[in-house]
This record gives C-alpha cells, sequence and structure tokens, in this order.
C-alpha cells in the first residue's frame, strides 16, 4: 500500500505553497490604479447613460485592474486586452448561434476561449469570462463591436495616458 500513497502525497503536496507573496504593496500603484479604473469604467457608464448602446460589461472592470495595476505584465499589453476580448467574445457568440445556452456551451465556450486566446498569443484573463456574458445574455454579433471592441480600445486609450503620466511606468511593454 505505501507505493500507491506516495503519488497521491506528492500531488497534494504541490498545494502547499511556496513562501509568501511576490506582489509589491506600492500606494503609488494602487492611486494610479484607482485613477485608471475610475476613469476608464466611468467614461464607459457615460457613454452608455448617453447613448442607446451597452459600452460597459463587467469583465472590463478586471481589465482595469491589469491595465493600471499591473502594466507591465504581458497580459495587460494592448494586443492581449483588445485581442483577447474579441477572441473570447467571438468564441461565445459562434457557439451560442450554434447550440443555444445550455449548461455545457458556457463550459466549452470558457475553455474554447482559454485555448484560441492561448493559441493566438491574446491571453487576458478577464476575457475568459466573455463567453459566459454573451451566451448567457443571448448577445447578437453586433456585441463583438460594441461594447468589445470599442470598450476594449477606450481601456487601452486610457491606459495609453494614464500609466504614461507616471514617468516610472512606460506602457505598453510590446504591441505584437
Amino acid at each position: 500500500m505505501p507505493s500507491s500513497s506516495t503519488p497521491l502525497r506528492s500531488f497534494f503536496s504541490k498545494m502547499s505553497g511556496a513562501g509568501t507573496s511576490p506582489l509589491n504593496v506600492s500606494a503609488r500603484t494602487a492611486l494610479i490604479g484607482f485613477i485608471g479604473g475610475a476613469a476608464t469604467i466611468s467614461l464607459l457608464a457615460l457613454l452608455t447613460d448617453l447613448s442607446s448602446a451597452a459600452w460597459l460589461m463587467a469583465p472590463f472592470g478586471a481589465s482595469c485592474v491589469l491595465a493600471f495595476g499591473l502594466w507591465d505584465a504581458p497580459l495587460s499589453q494592448p494586443r492581449n486586452i483588445v485581442g483577447g476580448h474579441l477572441v473570447s467574445t467571438a468564441t461565445g457568440l459562434l457557439l451560442f448561434s450554434l447550440f443555444g445556452s445550455s449548461f455545457w456551451v458556457v463550459g466549452l465556450g470558457v475553455g474554447l476561449a482559454i485555448a484560441f486566446m492561448h493559441l493566438t498569443k491574446t491571453t487576458h484573463p478577464p476575457a475568459g469570462a466573455d463567453p459566459i456574458v454573451v451566451i448567457l445574455a443571448g448577445s447578437s454579433w453586433s456585441f463583438l463591436i460594441n461594447p468589445v471592441l470599442i470598450g476594449s480600445i477606450v481601456i487601452v486609450l486610457l491606459a495609453l495616458v494614464i500609466n504614461n503620466l507616471d514617468k516610472q511606468r512606460r506602457y505598453p511593454k510590446f504591441w505584437i
């Protein structure tokens, strides 16, 4: 019996963690994150109020965390913000148009979105929620343009301005 418990023990030992969080606490980053997130989401909400179109969706809040709080991470770059949202939303819309909104379609949508973002080098964690949003809401293909494309471009534009106002930041790290 000892030999069968060794792989199990090894498996669970991987879950013990190793050390403490590598994240640094910075009042400057917190302030820029606050300003960037508040300005971006407020602008998208204002545009929604002023028009008949929805400019805002919940995953954009998480995109702001990355764009302003972890601006130098690969998953926070413009290619990933815009591309990740487009790839994931298109995946959800395609599956919804083919299969409807069954529980398995939602799961398949998220799984395929992760795979497609990885394969296209557009991984952006907040975009993993996009298939859930579009499938459960029964969104039309126009959702891909507004709010997804336009909203993600707004996030990037504000990230370009706000992040680069700080002399210690350089955003983006890459475009392509």
